[in-house]
């Protein structure tokens, strides 16, 4: 029975044999892969995988962000949006789990794309992915102010500045960066009390989810879904996959903590955290959607802030309603925060120690077992990021989409160049084909919804970034 940690020989070599369904490449040395100085904890689960993956996939977009999807394509177009992007990315999540069972590594996709292209293609696929497990946790951050001062008004007061028209209040950065502070801390403490931290998050909001969309749903009415689409039907459903990678990145997430499994724990186990996250993700959005669309006249709402509360509020004729969907995003923003910081900082520290970014991040914590130097990093750059405000998050949003499906993209295309079975390849195919398709979605200016001004400027600065701190030809 082999294990996540000790694959056999020949398939830590070559992905298989082709009964198998491997794959054949030759094995070149290279200077990035080193010998590995430092071990993290074993400690994680399968469930902690479950709940890593889908716990980084949704946050808190259903509730803060739900007028921008209805807006977008109207329930069904939301519906229907949510429900083929989540079976589009099944082929991704299928290779993500046959490269992460044969080469469980912290570095993920720069592992994969290292096998068969060179440096700077794994180095900037690597800075993407980094892009889109960052760039979730300022919009948690700068969301839990938002919702704080839905709670208690008083909140949104002492306006210190301005970003793109959009206030920023002194009360919302402090419950910010100290929700930043406990996530750094929880993480640099250990992997053990971040995974009970974030297995508590994922299934207590599961279980707030189930209540009060029981209780709303017996309120509603079908006649409350009209219109069904804002637009034409192909292009409501359309703008809706625009933002489904962003909404639904994080089942990837699992390959980031590969290296922390248990050392009972089953490979396959990666597979199966992998495909439950991406269902039961793409099944969540889908009754929220519909469960919005359906309890209240979802038009005349568009215009509330957290239009999710406000349109089971009128459902319920009740303030309590409120009150359990309020802690349902509480505890999802806590996971998806925690989820992506995890993401992220392994992912960075993976980078770090093959070298494409400073390798003093690659530091372990002796005692703790963590990559305390980048949880420190991502702690940081959180806590300087969340200062935009409010104006971030719907180009946090977009830009994060484009950062995930080109990461898709380089891992389909590195498993096709290692040439597996036939079965395998054509999956391949069609998983590099919907990443491609969401990524040209968003770069080409004839597709409506398309980059605006602001979404460039990002993911340009991003890159930039990249090349003036990294080392992707070194």
């Amino acid at each position: 029975r082999r294990t996540a940690s000790h694959p056999s020989p020949r398939k830590a070599r070559g992905l298989g044999t082709p009964a198998e369904g491997g794959c054949h490449y030759v094995r070149h040395s290279s200077p990035d892969e080193k010998p590995r100085m430092t071990q993290l904890a074993r400690k994680l689960r399968v469930t902690d995988y479950f709940s890593l993956g889908w716990g980084t996939m949704v946050g808190v977009g259903w509730l803060v962000v739900m007028d921008d999807w209805l807006l977008r394509g109207g329930p069904l177009g939301g519906i229907l949006g949510f429900a083929i992007g989540g079976i589009l990315l099944l082929p991704i999540g299928y290779v993500y789990g046959k490269l992460v069972m044969a080469m469980p590594d912290a570095s993920g996709e720069v592992a994969y794309t290292a096998k068969v292209f060179p440096r700077p293609v794994s180095f900037y696929t690597g800075w993407m992915m980094m892009l889109a497990y960052f760039i979730v946790c300022p919009w948690e951050a700068v969301a839990v102010g938002r919702i704080a001062g839905y709670i208690f008004p008083a909140l949104d007061s002492i306006e210190l500045y301005r970003v793109a028209g959009k206030p920023v209040y002194l009360p919302h950065l402090v419950i910010g960066l100290a929700l930043t502070a406990l996530v750094t801390v929880v993480n640099y403490r250990g992997v053990r009390l971040s995974a009970t931290f974030q297995n508590w998050s994922t299934f207590g909001t599961l279980a707030l989810f189930v209540i009060f969309v029981g209780v709303g749903v017996t309120r509603g009415s079908p006649a409350n879904f009209r219109p069904l689409f804002t637009h034409t039907s192909f292009v409501s459903i359309l703008l809706v996959l625009q933002i489904v990678p962003y909404f639904m990145t994080g089942f990837e997430s699992v390959t980031k903590a590969a290296e922390e499994a248990n050392p009972q724990f089953r490979a396959q186990g990666f597979a199966r955290a992998i495909f439950a996250a991406i269902i039961v993700g793409a099944v969540f959005y889908i009754i929220v959607i519909a469960a919005v669309g359906f309890v209240a006249p979802w038009r005349s709402l568009t215009g509330a802030p957290f239009m999710t509360a406000v349109a089971f509020e009128h459902a319920v004729g009740s303030r309590w309603i409120v009150s359990v969907i309020l802690s349902a995003a509480l505890l999802s923003l806590f996971k998806v925060f925690n989820g992506n910081f995890i993401a992220a900082s392994r992912l960075l520290f993976a980078m770090g120690r093959r070298g494409l970014v400073d390798a003093r991040l690659a530091s372990v914590h002796p005692r703790n077992q963590t990559p305390a130097a980048a949880v420190a990093g991502v702690g940081i750059a959180t806590a300087a990021c969340m200062f935009l405000g409010t104006a971030i998050l719907v180009p946090i949003s977009e830009v994060g989409s484009v950062a995930a499906a080109s990461g898709w993209f380089a891992v389909c295309a590195a498993y096709l160049w290692m040439r597996p079975r036939v079965r395998d390849r054509l999956i391949a195919v069609l998983g590099a084909i919907v990443a491609l398709a969401m990524v040209v979605m968003k770069f080409a200016p004839f597709v409506p919804g398309h980059f605006s001004g602001w979404e460039w400027l990002v993911l340009g600065l991003w890159i930039i970034l990249g090349a003036s701190i990294g080392h992707p030809r070194r």
